[in-house]
């Protein structure tokens, strides 16, 4: 089920004045994506809104899970929303909903819409992880959170390896906290930054190369190696905003960017 989480119809930012609004907010973010395969907003708020007049999908402790089954749904969809304000969402214990957990799916495929209910309602019933999952700061961070709590609930193999290790070596220090700055902003917050050197500094001992030992010895082979877990989804998005702080490392010496498929991790390199 975990594997049909989509990114792009994530928010970490939801507002909205009661449940409607919210139902109609989370039905234009589902709209968006591929899986509801062109399905309208109206089609969607109205199958959501439906579901709710069954009884609110809102279980407490913050936490809401709107569900419906669509007609011509080419597959299941899984999104997360935060509402860091609280919305009244009519919660059987009367608080309002920060964290919505979206599932929409298949008419047709009422078993595994059950199941998809269950694995979503016992991960958000781990300790810790409503917590974490409220206090991410960016769609991307949302999904890495949930991505992580998700690890071993019977995910195919395929979904294990949709983030990737992205390394960013750079022999231009000025470029440094531009980028830092820039994977804060995107919800990157645990990169990890080591201190590396260029091949210069060892191959100037070779007596062949002693006539270039001044050169190869200079600062500017002493570089930094940034690495960070990227979701594969934001990859390009990631590199596209490396490159709009460095310029187009096709053309130009001092950086580079590598990006290595991930088939498993535990833990975390965030310090907080």
């Amino acid at each position: 089920m975990f594997d049909h989480l989509d990114p792009q119809c994530c928010t970490a930012n939801l507002a909205a004045g009661g449940k409607e609004e919210a139902l109609r907010a989370l039905a234009k973010l589902a709209a968006g994506s591929p899986l509801c395969n062109g399905i309208s907003t109206d089609t969607i708020l109205r199958e959501m809104s439906a579901r709710e007049q069954q009884g609110s999908t809102g279980f407490g402790r913050e936490i809401a899970i709107p569900h419906a089954r669509l007609e011509g749904m080419s597959g299941f969809l899984l999104y997360l929303a935060v509402a860091p304000k609280g919305i009244d969402f009519d919660a059987i214990d009367r608080k309002k909903v920060k964290l919505f957990c979206v599932i929409l799916g298949p008419k047709e495929e009422v078993q595994e819409h059950i199941k998809a209910l269950s694995a979503v309602s016992g991960v958000l019933r781990r300790p810790g992880v409503v917590r974490e999952l409220l206090a991410a700061p960016s769609p991307v961070a949302l999904v890495e959170s949930f991505q992580r709590h998700t690890r071993g609930n019977g995910q195919s193999v395929a979904a294990t390896r949709k983030m990737k290790l992205v390394l960013v070596i750079l022999y231009l220090d000025e470029f440094l906290y531009d980028i830092l700055e820039f994977f804060i902003e995107e919800g990157i917050a645990g990169a990890t930054v080591i201190d590396s050197s260029g091949m210069g500094e060892y191959i100037s001992n070779i007596p062949l190369f002693a006539e270039f030992i001044g050169f190869m010895k200079q600062n500017k082979n002493h570089s930094k190696t940034i690495l960070a877990l990227v979701p594969e989804t934001r990859v390009d998005a990631v590199v596209e905003g490396i490159e709009g702080i460095t310029g187009d490392l096709d053309k130009k010496q001092g950086a580079m960017i590598i990006a290595l498929d991930v088939s498993l991790y535990k833990g975390t390199m965030k310090m907080m």
